[in-house]
């Protein structure tokens, strides 16, 4: 399982079934295939909004992974998506499968009272099925 920081409008366009992938620059954490992604939409919005199963997950050089996804039609993949990943040394390609927006988010400052000190990922991070943040939220949230 991985908790990942979303800009608001990338996250909108996974949950409309627009977006098929996401794209990281890659800084040596490699994300499994068929892993749980736990979606923090950072920004404006500061809450925890939802899931994915991640599908496909492609590594390398920015240049390969933009070929990779340039040849997978309806990506849902734009030229400021590639942008971000641009000028890194190397970048991951995650598909998107099973999007699900929870009924219910939580914001930040809720997830501060129930889990003091908690900081969203700059990027993403392995989460531990015993980890407060899954048991005392996520796991609730997943099941409303």
């Amino acid at each position: 399982m991985y908790l990942m920081s979303i800009k608001p409008k990338f996250a909108y366009r996974i949950f409309s079934g627009i977006k098929k992938f996401e794209l990281r620059r890659w800084f040596g954490l490699r994300l499994e295939p068929y892993s749980l992604v736990f979606v923090y939409a950072s920004g404006r919005i500061q809450a925890l909004i939802g899931e994915f199963r991640a599908g496909r997950v492609y590594y390398g050089p920015p240049s390969r992974i933009i070929d990779i996804i340039d040849s997978i039609p309806s990506s849902g993949i734009y030229r400021e998506d590639k942008s971000y990943i641009i000028g890194s040394e190397k970048a991951l390609a995650i598909e998107v499968l099973n999007p699900k927006l929870y009924k219910v988010s939580i914001k930040l400052d809720e997830l501060r009272l129930i889990i003091p000190g908690f900081k969203p990922p700059l990027s993403f991070r392995e989460l531990s099925p015993y980890e407060p943040l899954y048991r005392l939220v996520i796991k609730k949230l997943r099941f409303l």
